[in-house]
């Protein structure tokens, strides 16, 4: 079935996208720009929340970030307060509970509120790669025909998937298990910070659990 989501830019959402953050070596490992386990060894930058029934927050006892969201059609998200141009991202992400009709992923290149790419996943298995930019309240998506497209890659329900995200140049690649699954081009944005971020399409509290999150050189 073809599937078009229109999820909208939580505009009043800058407390939980400040750019801010320690140096990028605070948080590196074994050769990574930035590498984060959630285990509270180290402090990341990631900025936490709990607004308009969202939370964004750093679990250490369960070593994961947290993000949950009880607003259908809206995106929430955070991020560590990076800067980079060229890079790949890999993280673990485990729909916990709430509803399959939902999205979660990684973002690059983000430069404010209104500027950046995300890497989309779904619990009923649906991808998408998509940006939002200014002007364009709902994210645009730059998948095959605008719109999210279904995949065995995906573990579905309450499962665990690797997420790869590349933003290589103008390319834009995502890998879901493995699994290549789409590449598309754009070159609207250069460099900015990283994230992670969540929707649910459906009444009911979507909650995604990261860990490991990497940041590598391509």
């Amino acid at each position: 079935m073809k599937r078009t989501w229109m999820m909208l830019l939580m505009c009043f959402l800058l407390a939980g996208c400040s750019l801010g953050g320690e140096e990028a070596d605070a948080c590196d490992s074994g050769g990574a720009l930035f590498f984060d386990d959630f285990s509270g060894t180290q402090d990341c930058g990631w900025r936490e929340y709990n607004q308009s029934g969202s939370v964004a927050a750093v679990n250490t006892e369960a070593g994961v970030l947290e993000l949950s969201t009880s607003q259908p059609g809206q995106i929430w998200w955070t991020n560590p307060g990076r800067d980079f141009d060229n890079v790949i991202i890999t993280t673990t992400a485990a729909q916990v509970s709430g509803p399959d009709n939902n999205a979660y992923g990684v973002i690059c290149r983000y430069q404010d509120e209104n500027n950046f790419y995300i890497f989309l996943i779904s619990g009923d298995g649906y991808y998408a790669i998509g940006k939002y930019q200014t002007g364009t309240p709902q994210i645009i998506y730059l998948t095959e025909n605008q719109e999210y497209i279904p995949s065995d890659a995906i573990q579905k329900g309450a499962a665990t998937n690797e997420i790869r995200a590349s933003c290589v140049g103008n390319e834009l690649g995502l890998q879901v298990n493995g699994v290549p699954l789409a590449t598309v081009v754009d070159p609207t944005f250069v460099r900015g910070d990283v994230g992670a971020g969540v929707s649910t399409l459906d009444p009911g509290t979507a909650v995604i659990h990261f860990d490991d999150f990497r940041v590598l050189a391509p």
